[in-house]
């Protein structure tokens, strides 16, 4: 190693340090940018899938100069292959650590130029994460009185500037682009959460629950999501279903757990959140441990009880630089819409869901 790499690695490592302390999403940011393509034998037709978002699509894994090579875009761009017998170019403009107003400025409006490519057909995007967690975390720190407005706030953030990606995309997309999608979001460290608050309720006087408090707020977020999504032409993966929920029936209503779970389109926000908080709330696992049988179940959460797990290497991104690159994709066909590994990790997870709405052909 050279004495000015050295030097340079040097001043660098306070920003490394925080950055990889900061698991909850505190207000430090990293670009981490990705280009892969899955190249497909037999041809050379080429079309764009292009995804906006934080550390969840950017595919975080700790590190601050790496990320996981498939990440849920990269995944729904191997199903997109194997349907359209196609390459695949996965772009990927995200900012780990970024609240929902950083992901529209810098990378939805800043960075628009990847979706009005002529060959781009998909365009997804998620936010909110961070300003829900920064919330959590501040609520978390509090005494003496509880004070709710953080989570009011990350709430009617959430609200405004994703409606404002959605309507900012389809202003600015190419005409050509087949599905947009937004994704929306899964509880992490919901076991974590089951204890009391150490402030008080200002009217009983007591301590609350926190999974009480943050479930009915996060529920709120992922219904706007949905609902605005189903008004102006967006689709919507339900993560939130697909991480917390079983893959079987576990309380004998009849449905599947991570099915009943999921937005039901048109229905209204009192309904849902009802459904979340309350009729289903049994339903409900941390998705550290999630069940895809009675007695089988996968980690869909990284150690820090955060970002999602996921299957294979890394890529470069985030402090020095960003790669493009390209391979073979891992599963040449996908037999019923699922590969081999669809549920056994958090990224496959997500991946697979924005997979269901792909369209037939490009």
């Amino acid at each position: 190693m050279s004495i000015r790499f050295r030097r340079s690695l040097h001043a660098l490592l306070p920003t490394i340090a925080l950055l990889v302390s900061s698991s909850e999403a505190a207000a430090s940011t990293i670009n981490q940018n990705a280009s892969w393509t899955i190249d497909r034998a037999g041809t050379s037709t080429k079309y764009r899938s292009v995804a906006y978002g934080d550390s969840i699509y950017a595919g975080f894994n700790g590190s601050v100069t790496s990320a996981a090579k498939f990440s849920a875009p990269t995944v729904n761009a191997e199903y997109l292959s194997a349907q359209w017998g196609t390459d695949i170019e996965s772009v990927r403009r995200t900012k780990s650590g970024a609240v929902a107003e950083d992901v529209y400025n810098n990378k939805i409006v800043a960075e628009r130029s990847y979706m009005q490519a002529s060959n781009t057909r998909v365009v997804t995007f998620e936010m909110c994460g961070n300003d829900g967690l920064q919330a959590r975390s501040s609520f978390k720190s509090q005494t003496g009185t509880c004070n709710y407005s953080g989570l009011t706030a990350a709430e009617s953030n959430c609200k405004k500037y994703v409606t404002a990606a959605m309507d900012y995309i389809n202003a600015n997309a190419y005409a050509g682009v087949k599905l947009k999608v937004v994704s929306n979001l899964h509880y992490p460290g919901y076991a974590v959460d089951n204890v009391q608050s150490s402030c008080t309720d200002a009217t009983t006087g007591t301590t609350v629950k926190m999974q009480d408090k943050f479930l009915p707020a996060l529920a709120r977020m992922n219904f706007m999501m949905c609902d605005v999504a189903r008004q102006k032409g967006f689709m919507c993966a339900d993560n939130f279903a697909q991480y917390m929920g079983a893959d079987y029936d576990s309380n004998g209503d009849g449905r599947i757990d991570a099915d009943a779970l999921r937005y039901v389109s048109g229905e209204s926000e009192a309904s849902y959140v009802s459904r979340i908080t309350s009729t289903l709330r049994s339903t409900i696992r941390d998705a550290n441990t999630h069940f895809v049988s009675s007695s089988s179940s996968y980690d869909y959460i990284q150690s820090d009880d955060t970002h999602p797990t996921y299957n294979g290497s890394t890529v470069s991104s985030g402090l020095f630089g960003s790669s493009t690159g390209s391979g073979a994709p891992r599963y040449t066909t996908i037999s019923g819409g699922k590969n081999p590994i669809w549920n056994q990790y958090g990224h496959e997870r997500i991946g697979w869901a924005v997979s269901t709405y792909n369209p037939a052909t490009p």
